[in-house]
């Protein structure tokens, strides 16, 4: 039977879409559904998120929890965690719009929130550290309740649904941030679920990602050691603990953490100057098992940034654009010449090679 372009997906499938204003500039929501929903066809419906940085300016100093709840019970117990270890400052639902193409909706609140002074002194954390903690536990012993954003000044905003009618279900036109990521999903080998939607986040860190860890149960092995816990049934999850292990925990930087989980071969190591031979041996063999196999392309967002990263042989599509003070990356270049068809500069970063983007920045290339 003959087969029409369009009838048969290809399994390099799932979108990701990013846009970020080095100089700040608000940036509405509208914009980054418009350049996700080019791309249509990558996803299958089972998956749609985004994050947005910079969305909560009247509450910045405060941690923005984003919750899905299955029960009222459920909300109950969490509610009662989060008066035990936080300062609740407000609380509400998500404002939604309900539309026909999303279903199963949960029960879906938002609160900012801030550690209790005399809790954060006793645990001897920091509070980063002491918010991660609460965190994963609300995740992995509250049946029925998951933390799924949970940074300052920044929120993740997610659904099964194709992604241009997630965000008109979040109202994402009524939101502005200076950065956005966006994901349009094609599972292969794990289900689609309102959790198992990207992005994945813990704390200001989210990642939105196209491809498969064929590495994933040696990266989640090794990640679980210090203390996370995968529970959302898709190997995404596993990159956003790694890169808050590897940048906030370890210190390492973005150039640093971008080579421990995209390492370079043995060969290339060998050809670079000494002291970057002596520095990129170490990462290697130091975190070896956080070492990321098999093709990908991932967005991160963090706070006042945005890094983008394919894997080693590039076998994921990438595209970059520059127009202005704002930086564009897509996995397809249709997704941005929706948005801004006049660009100053194009190009697609070469495998392992991180492209790192900042306030009052521009674009690095690293490595």
């Amino acid at each position: 039977m003959l087969q029409k372009e369009g009838d048969v997906r290809i399994p390099s499938g799932c979108a990701i879409s990013g846009i970020i204003s080095k100089s700040g500039k608000p940036i509405c929501g509208d914009t980054i559904i418009r350049s996700i929903s080019v791309m249509h066809d990558r996803s299958n419906g089972l998956g749609g998120g985004f994050a947005g940085y910079g969305i909560y300016p009247q509450y910045q100093d405060l941690y923005a929890f984003h919750v899905f709840y299955d029960s009222t019970a459920a909300k109950e117990e969490c509610e009662k965690f989060l008066e035990r270890h936080f300062d609740i400052v407000n609380l509400s639902k998500i404002p939604v719009k309900r539309i026909p193409q999303i279903t199963d909706v949960p029960r879906i609140w938002r609160y900012f929130v801030s550690p209790l002074h005399a809790r954060l002194v006793d645990s001897q954390l920091d509070e980063a550290e002491y918010t991660a903690r609460s965190v994963v536990r609300i995740n992995t012993t509250i049946k029925g309740a998951y933390v799924f954003s949970s940074g300052k000044n920044m929120g993740v905003f997610k659904a099964v649904g194709f992604p241009e009618d997630v965000g008109e279900f979040y109202r994402l036109d009524e939101y502005e941030g200076y950065c956005w990521t966006a994901h349009g999903r094609y599972p292969t080998n794990t289900p689609g679920w309102w959790g198992g939607a990207h992005p994945f986040a813990l704390l200001d860190y989210s990642v939105v990602h196209n491809g498969e860890i064929s590495s994933y149960d040696a990266n989640r092995r090794c990640i679980e050691m210090y203390g996370y816990k995968c529970t959302l049934l898709t190997d995404t999850e596993v990159i956003t603990y790694m890169i808050d292990y590897l940048n906030r925990r370890q210190g390492l930087t973005l150039e640093e953490t971008a080579a421990v989980i995209a390492a370079p071969f043995w060969s290339t190591i060998g050809n670079k100057s000494p002291e970057e031979r002596e520095k990129l041996t170490y990462l290697r063999n130091a975190f070896s098992s956080l070492l990321i196999t098999g093709p990908f392309s991932i967005l991160l967002g963090f706070d006042g940034g945005l890094m983008a990263l394919n894997d080693r042989l590039k076998l994921r599509s990438m595209v970059i654009g520059e127009k202005g003070d704002t930086t564009y990356i897509a996995s397809e270049e249709c997704a941005i010449r929706v948005i801004e068809p006049d660009l100053d500069r194009l190009w697609s970063p070469k495998g392992g090679e991180p492209v790192i983007i900042t306030l009052d920045g521009g674009a690095k290339k690293c490595r």
